[in-house]
């Protein structure tokens, strides 16, 4: 896949100092970090690892992902911005998923995982928003979701109402979030939403740098 072909690529964008606390060789750690980003589950990428001679557990490999504290950074100024939401499963909850994309770079410019949708959960995803990027002058893309477009509407944000198009970057990032989420049923099972938030965090500084 084109997607595992790329993780050879350079991993400067992975923060490893706290590597100095691990028994395991940096570039081990490296390799498991991107490969479950890339979508291996934690079964599968300790299994990756057994390949190269290294025994480690599933909760190694997720410690190994949270103490990367990958965020993504912020000081964009994009001229539109699609923004979307959609439903993602932790355990036996239903979780919301927002997301805004630069449509002209398929950048994720910010996520988050919220346990409902409402206009104030818009409003509060666009004030995060705002705090990391310039989006005063952007005009966002956007569906007919009522939330997203009363938040819009409510922050005094230009938006469009668009479909297809430009919009579609959004929806590329989900189908992206729901390729690599396959491997748990599009479910986060047996993890806590910090977890799954922790993980999705990560994901979008996988996704910009890929």
């Amino acid at each position: 896949m084109a997607e595992f072909d790329r993780l050879d690529e350079a991993t400067g964008w992975i923060d490893l100092e706290f590597v100095e606390r691990e028994r395991t060789p940096r570039e081990i750690i490296e390799k498991g970090i991107r490969h479950h980003l890339a979508g291996l589950s934690l079964s599968n990428t300790v299994t990756l690892l057994e390949e190269s001679g290294v025994e480690r557990s599933r909760v190694a490999v997720h410690h190994w992902v949270r103490k990367a504290g990958l965020q993504p950074v912020g000081g964009e100024s994009p001229d539109r911005v699609a923004v979307d939401q959609k439903a993602i499963r932790v355990n036996d909850g239903r979780y919301w998923l927002y997301a805004a994309v630069d449509p002209a770079t398929n950048k994720i410019l910010h996520s988050r995982l919220f346990p409902t949708y409402t206009i104030l959960i818009a409003r509060e995803f666009l004030t995060e928003l705002a705090e990391k990027h310039d989006v005063s002058d952007a005009v966002f893309l956007v569906d007919d979701a009522d939330d997203l477009i009363g938040g819009l509407q409510q922050e005094n944000y230009s938006y469009r109402v668009q479909q297809h198009g430009l919009r579609n970057a959004a929806e590329r990032v989900f189908r992206g979030v729901e390729r690599r989420t396959s491997s748990f049923s599009n479910c986060f099972s047996h993890a806590a939403p910090a977890t799954a938030e922790t993980w999705l965090q990560a994901h979008v500084v996988w996704w910009n740098h890929a």
